[in-house]
């Protein structure tokens, strides 16, 4: 699964150590070489991978209504936490029943952790072990984002995917930060899934993190698999500044 954007989670693909999630069926229908072609069935409906996800980042596709999306019959779309987080707030979430009835769409819904804007919005975040202190780019005022929030948001959004926060750096970083960041990443993980209070209906995947440096991508991705209560994983901090080739 790939998608058009700002979101740092550019492939996803199914936790093989965990085969028996009960909101998320995956069927491999076909495959050639490396590729495959699959069937996923999430809580609000079947779709086919590869697939383009195309950015809702506020609840809607800019220049596109609900109605318009059912007929593109997207699969799934894509919505960002920390951005629905801000506006319109987890209040309005939990009193209109999630995203899905806010933006009258019943397909299914990924939603990134919120751990991008570390780097889109790095001038305006602070962060520190217990996660993330953004400056609203909108009024000034401060949102303290942690894997327990980002959980509690999302929960509230009610995605079929869940993404967990994770420790985003630049694609080109290297050195001390990047180890820093794959390794906060996977103490984070652990406190996702506690905090995750819907895994029955909602699906929460990890990140994989990393950089460019193959070593600590396979550390992140080893100690992820372990991690049973992980239907699936990203493949993270990616298209951010690297090379193509």
């Amino acid at each position: 699964m790939m998608s058009n954007n700002e979101n740092e989670d550019d492939i996803v693909v199914v936790n093989p150590n965990n085969p028996e999630s009960p909101a998320l069926h995956f069927e491999i229908l076909g495959e050639w070489n490396r590729a495959r072609a699959s069937k996923l069935t999430l809580p609000h409906a079947t779709c086919n991978t590869p697939i383009f996800m195309p950015v809702g980042t506020q609840g809607t596709i800019k220049g596109l209504t609900s109605e318009q999306i059912k007929e593109l019959n997207c699969g799934i779309i894509l919505g960002n936490t920390y951005h629905l987080g801000n506006r319109p707030g987890i209040d309005v979430m939990n009193k209109v029943g999630g995203l899905h009835k806010f933006m009258n769409y019943n397909g299914n819904i990924l939603t990134d952790s919120g751990g991008f804007q570390m780097v889109s919005l790095l001038k305006l975040a602070h962060i520190t072990e217990e996660g993330v202190k953004f400056k609203s780019p909108h009024d000034g005022t401060e949102m303290m984002l942690t894997p327990e929030e980002s959980m509690r948001v999302q929960n509230a959004i009610g995605a079929d995917i869940m993404m967990a926060l994770d420790d985003v750096v630049h694609s080109t970083t290297t050195g001390e930060r990047l180890e820093e960041a794959m390794y906060r990443t996977l103490r984070w993980i652990d406190r996702c899934i506690e905090a995750h209070k819907r895994p029955k209906v909602q699906n929460l995947f990890g990140i994989v993190q990393g950089g460019l440096n193959a070593d600590l991508r396979s550390i992140c991705l080893r100690e992820m698999k372990k991690r049973t209560q992980l239907p699936g994983f990203a493949i993270g901090g990616l298209s951010g500044g690297e090379s193509k080739v």
